[in-house]
C-alpha cells in the first residue's frame, strides 16, 4: 500500500485516484480550485460525452493529431469498451449518438460527478481543494513533498493537472526534469470576414474538403457558416491537426472549399442537358443549400433567371471554379463551444506508455491533458483521460 497523490480534481484525477484507491493505496487528489470536475460539468453542452463507440483501436487513433501512435499501447489495457464497461458496472449507462458520441442515459453530466463523488466516498479518497502545487521534491528517501510549508508527504504523485496554456504553469514539473512541448490552442474554428459568406450564417454543407493553401493540410467532412467565418467538424479536424503551423501563421492564412464531393463537371453538364429550359434558380445543384447555390452562382457572374440552355463554356468554367476552389481569408480563431484544448505538454518521449510512469522522475505518474496529447471532438479527448489514468493508476 502507497500513499498517492493525485493532482487535479478533473476527470484524468478522479480516475487515477479511484483506480490507484481500487489498487489498495491511500489516495489523496490536491485540487487548485474549488470547483471539482468542471470541464466534466460543461462537456457536451452539459451532458458529458464520455467516449466514442467505435470499436477499432487502430481506426479510434486516427483521432489523434498527437500521440496517436504511443495510445496504441495505452487503448490495448484501457480502451473505450473496457471504459464503457467500467461506467455501466457502477450504474451509469450509456447510449450512443451521431458520430459514436456516447452520453450517459440520463443526458446529464451531473450524473457523471455524482458517480465519482460517490466512489471516492466509498474508497475513502480524501479530497482537498484550494491547493495549488507550486513545487515538488523528493528527499533522500525517495518521498515527494508537496509545497514545502505545507508538509504533504507521498510515496507516489499522479500528475493529472490538465492543460495549460501558458508554459510557465508547468514550471513545477519542468524542475522534475521534465521537457515541455509549447502549448497552443487546437480544436478551433476560423474567423472570416469575406463577402461570400455575409448573411449566409447557419447554412451547413455535408461532403466539404477544405485545404489550407500552400500546405498539406487537408480536411473532409461537414462546414457550417456562421456569423464570423467557418465551423463544423472539417474545420475542426483541419484547426486540430494543423494547430502549430495556424499558430505560427498567427491565424492568418488562406483556405480553399471545395463545396461538394461529386464530381462537378459531370453534374453541371447533366444540369445543363436534363434542364434546358429551366433556370438557374430553378435547378440546383443536389447537396447544395438553396441560398449558398444562389451565392454561388452570383459570385460566377451568373443572373438567377438565365436558362442552362444559354449556358456558355465560361460559365461552366466559371461555376466549377468556385465550386471547386474557393478561396477565403482566414483571419483569426475563435473558442470552439466549451472546450478548452490544447496541443502541447509534456514531452511524449519521456514517459513509459506501459505504466504512464516518469522516465525522468521515478514515482511520478502523468494522465490527461498534461501530456502533449489531443483529440477531435466526439468523446475522443475524454477517453485520453481515462485510458492514461487507468493505466498510471494501477501501475501506483
Amino acid at each position: 500500500m502507497s500513499d498517492v497523490c493525485v493532482i487535479g480534481g478533473g476527470a484524468a484525477g478522479f480516475f487515477a485516484a479511484l483506480t490507484s484507491a481500487e489498487n489498495g493505496n491511500n489516495v489523496t487528489i490536491l485540487e487548485k480550485t474549488t470547483n471539482l470536475l468542471s470541464k466534466v460539468r460543461i462537456s457536451g453542452g452539459g451532458r458529458c460525452n464520455i467516449t466514442n463507440s467505435e470499436p477499432d483501436i487502430n481506426s479510434f487513433v486516427k483521432n489523434y493529431p498527437r500521440g496517436s501512435r504511443e495510445l496504441v499501447s495505452v487503448f490495448n489495457r484501457f480502451s473505450n469498451l473496457e471504459t464503457i464497461k467500467w461506467f455501466e458496472e457502477r450504474g451509469l449507462k450509456l447510449k450512443t449518438e451521431n458520430g459514436g458520441r456516447m452520453f450517459p442515459e440520463t443526458d446529464s453530466s451531473q450524473s457523471v460527478i455524482d458517480l465519482f463523488l460517490r466512489e471516492s466516498k466509498k474508497l475513502g479518497i480524501k479530497i482537498l481543494t484550494g491547493i495549488p502545487v507550486r513545487k515538488i521534491h523528493k528527499d533522500s528517501d525517495g518521498i515527494f513533498i508537496i509545497n514545502d510549508n505545507e508538509e504533504l508527504m507521498f510515496e507516489k504523485v499522479i500528475a493529472c493537472s490538465g492543460g495549460y496554456s501558458n508554459p510557465d504553469n508547468y514550471k513545477w514539473l519542468s524542475e522534475l526534469g521534465h521537457s515541455i512541448i509549447n502549448p497552443v490552442p487546437s480544436l478551433f474554428t476560423f474567423n472570416c470576414s469575406s463577402p461570400f459568406i455575409k448573411d449566409l450564417q447557419g447554412i451547413s454543407v455535408d461532403n466539404t474538403e477544405i485545404k489550407v493553401k500552400d500546405t498539406k493540410l487537408i480536411s473532409d467532412g461537414s462546414l457550417l457558416i456562421t456569423h464570423r467565418g467557418f465551423s463544423g467538424p472539417a474545420i475542426l479536424k483541419l484547426s486540430a491537426f494543423g494547430a502549430r503551423q495556424m499558430n505560427e501563421a498567427n491565424y492568418n492564412f488562406d483556405i480553399i472549399i471545395k463545396w461538394t464531393s461529386k464530381d462537378v463537371q459531370k453534374v453541371l453538364n447533366y444540369l445543363k442537358e436534363k434542364f434546358r429550359v429551366s433556370t438557374i434558380s430553378a435547378a440546383v445543384f443536389r447537396g447544395l443549400p438553396a441560398r449558398l447555390w444562389e451565392r454561388i452562382t452570383a459570385s460566377a457572374g451568373i443572373q438567377r433567371d438565365k436558362k442552362w440552355n444559354d449556358f456558355s463554356k465560361k460559365d461552366l468554367g466559371n461555376l466549377e471554379n468556385i465550386l471547386t476552389k474557393s478561396v477565403f481569408r482566414i483571419t483569426g480563431r475563435d473558442a470552439f463551444k466549451e472546450e478548452f484544448v490544447t496541443a502541447g505538454g509534456i514531452n511524449l518521449k519521456e514517459i513509459d506508455f506501459r505504466t504512464m510512469e516518469s522516465k525522468m522522475c521515478k514515482g511520478l505518474f502523468f494522465a490527461g491533458e498534461v501530456l502533449d496529447i489531443d483529440g477531435l471532438t466526439g468523446g475522443f479527448n475524454f477517453q485520453i483521460a481515462w485510458s492514461t489514468a487507468y493505466v498510471a493508476g494501477i501501475n501506483t
